[in-house]
């Protein structure tokens, strides 16, 4: 059976990761998510591309005390170049820890995105010598992660060490920075500027 008649039919169909990883020389930190949302929820071409995603407005928040910062004036989408350039220049790696998924409900949701294959972490930290800090931005991204590294799950805004290729990687758990995640904006900002603020510091 094809994809597009297991879609007719309803069926979960494997999807591909739809982009490359992110993965700047100098970077200090990699960020990691679950799984991109379907294309149709993209605002642009790049991670957290859901406009009604808040993890930009965070970032916006914490670096530049702007929640619209990443955002084109009087438009539904955020700015690819400001946000490709900044992450650049601070040394944000980005991808996900999953390669493959099905969704199991056809939408967004973590709740049922059945992970078919996690990403390789160790092969991509092989990419980036600078890189001592791994952000995970919600329970699925925490969970896999976890598994994939065989260490513990942190709880919100704690810290887990794990050995990768003989370096010590400290494992930052973020809350999500989806809407439906039950904490306000502002709770959601001070605990990634904190996170932001002791990585600046090492």
């Amino acid at each position: 059976m094809t994809a597009e008649q297991k879609k007719m039919k309803g069926e979960a169909i494997t999807e591909a990761h739809p982009l490359p990883p992110f993965l700047p020389e100098n970077a200090k930190v990699l960020m990691l998510g679950s799984f991109p949302p379907p294309k149709a929820r993209w605002s642009m071409d790049f991670y957290y591309p859901n406009f009604q995603n808040d993890m930009w407005r965070i970032i916006g928040k914490v670096f530049f005390n702007d929640k619209d910062h990443f955002v084109m004036p009087n438009e539904r989408r955020f700015d690819l170049e400001k946000v490709t350039t900044f992450c650049s220049t601070e040394g944000i790696a980005l991808y996900d820890t999953a390669q493959k998924v099905r969704r199991l409900n056809a939408d967004a949701s973590d709740k049922f995105l059945e992970i078919v294959e996690a990403t390789d972490i160790a092969a991509m930290l092989k990419e980036l010598p600078a890189c001592r800090h791994i952000i995970v931005t919600g329970q699925k991204a925490a969970e896999t992660l976890a598994a994939t590294l065989s260490c513990a799950v942190p709880a919100v805004g704690e810290t887990v060490f794990v050995e990768v290729l003989d370096k010590k990687i400290c494992v930052w758990r973020m809350p999500s920075s989806s809407r439906a995640y039950p904490l306000n904006f502002e709770a959601k900002a001070k605990t990634y500027a904190e996170a932001f603020r002791q990585i600046e510091a090492h």
